[in-house]
């Protein structure tokens, strides 16, 4: 028996014309049904839904062309095909303008009739998959602190959602604080594994004497401290995705047996003798350049080439900026709820502050400013005052610079360099000392330091 290719509803008041359909689309897999007339097809319609619609377009009472009218208005993508005289292509055109996928002259050619069948079957698999694919974009924009509108933002819940239900492996490259976890987490969940473990570990914090046994595990005795068998992430996360943050700064040693792994599908304990299978996900992560690091030596190349199957490029806050008020809101309900606070807003003057400020600690820094803000409001409404000094300081220079722009223009990157080493040689390279004279907090001017690679010059010999 033929496997089914598809369900088809004829529609024609010529007894003789169906037979014959039923006879060659049976024979070649499809599913079929077929009436005489519109109020038999739309009755039909009612108790289920078909793939496909052959009708033809001149019959007694009401004719195909008002069958196509009230499909459509029903169901716009549902795909239609029009069987006409060849007096009425004109009529047929028409009905293509309407919605219709093509028309059918008759007498139906069998080789014409399955090649059509087949061009449509083909539409109707792209925009089932284009369904899912939408219903995925629209779940993975309900996680958690992951809202946004902007171009860039649509473009990775659309990626994410494309690659969810594969196995590939994943890196996701941003700045700190951009959320790589939080995409990590919604491709688990949008793919086959989501009941399966979700298991994360940060490759940055944990030494490199230790990281081996973190992620396959050990024997009993392997080494001082192992007083018994140990399970690592991997074999733990059996079936579901593990999450490699910070995998840039995983040592050259590590990626080395870390790329068997991938390859062979297997791991051994350290300690161990047997090997394990090995059957995980793997979605890395990092805010390094890794081609860069593979040029100064520190990453291997072929583990490189092995986790960036997919690469998704998460934008940076101050990229994305139309997103900082949808997020500030998210971020002010979800805070308030949490402390019984009755915030209703941010005001004009302190979402301002907020939009001319540049981010470096990307959406998770909103997020704790936001949090700090609810805490510290005065009033129903989060006020400038409100907000921590490193974004009022950037806005109040935002609103009124104290020097004209000179008119070649100025290298703003080594403009902010030359004003904070500026204030650190004013007090004397201590940094609690210096950032309340940049306006920023303590936090923010290590970050810059270390972003400038700003470090105190050595003292000169007397």
């Amino acid at each position: 028996m033929a496997a089914v290719h598809g369900s088809i509803l004829i529609v024609d008041d010529e007894k003789g014309q169906r037979d014959i359909l039923n006879l060659i689309l049976k024979k070649e897999g499809y599913d079929v049904t077929d009436v005489p007339g519109v109020r038999e097809a739309l009755a039909q319609l009612e108790k289920r839904e078909f793939e496909l619609i052959m009708t033809d377009l001149k019959m007694q009472g009401q004719g195909g062309m008002e069958l196509l009218e009230s499909v459509l208005a029903n169901d716009p993508q549902q795909c239609i095909i029009m069987m006409t005289a060849h007096g009425s292509v004109d009529s047929a055109v028409e009905a293509m303008r309407k919605g219709a996928f093509d028309y059918l002259e008759k007498p139906l050619e069998r080789d014409n009739l399955l090649l059509t069948l087949r061009r449509a079957f083909e539409r109707i698999s792209l925009v089932r998959e284009n369904r899912v694919l939408q219903k995925r974009i629209d779940s993975i924009k309900t996680i958690p602190n992951m809202q946004g509108e902007h171009p860039k933002m649509k473009e990775v819940f659309k990626v994410v959602a494309k690659i969810a239900p594969s196995n590939s492996t994943a890196l996701i490259v941003g700045e700190s604080g951009t959320g790589k976890e939080l995409i990590a987490r919604a491709i688990h969940e949008g793919s086959p594994r989501r009941d399966k473990p979700f298991m994360a570990i940060n490759c940055a914090a944990i030494p490199d004497t230790l990281i081996e046994s973190e992620l396959f595990g050990h024997e009993k005795g392997s080494f001082t401290g192992a007083n018994a068998r140990e399970m690592g992430i991997f074999e733990a996360s059996e079936g579901g995705t593990v999450f490699l943050d910070e995998i840039g700064e995983m040592n050259v040693a590590m990626q080395a047996k870390l790329l068997r792994a991938i390859q062979e599908k297997e791991i051994r304990r350290v300690g161990g003798k047997v090997n394990i299978p090995l059957d995980v996900r793997i979605v890395s992560a990092t805010n390094k350049d890794l081609e860069q690091e593979i040029r100064k030596g520190s990453f291997r190349e072929d583990l490189f080439y092995r986790l960036n199957v997919i690469r998704i490029n998460l934008p940076p806050l101050r990229e994305r900026g139309s997103d900082i008020k949808t997020l500030a809101e998210f971020f002010l309900e979800k805070y308030s709820k949490a402390a019984g606070i009755q915030v209703d807003g941010i005001s004009r003057a302190a979402l301002k502050q907020l939009l001319n400020y540049s981010w470096p600690g990307n959406v998770r820094q909103l997020e704790s400013v936001i949090e700090r803000s609810v805490l510290m409001a005065e009033s129903n409404y989060i006020e400038p005052e409100d907000l921590p000094a490193e974004i009022t300081a950037v806005g109040l220079l935002a609103g009124g610079i104290p020097f004209d722009l000179p008119p070649e223009g100025i290298a703003f990157e080594e403009l902010e360099k030359g004003l904070i080493i500026k204030a650190m040689e004013r007090a004397d390279w201590v940094i609690g000392k210096a950032a309340p004279l940049l306006g920023m907090s303590y936090k923010t001017l290590q970050y810059r330091l270390d972003k400038f690679e700003i470090e105190r010059p050595e003292k000169r010999s007397k």
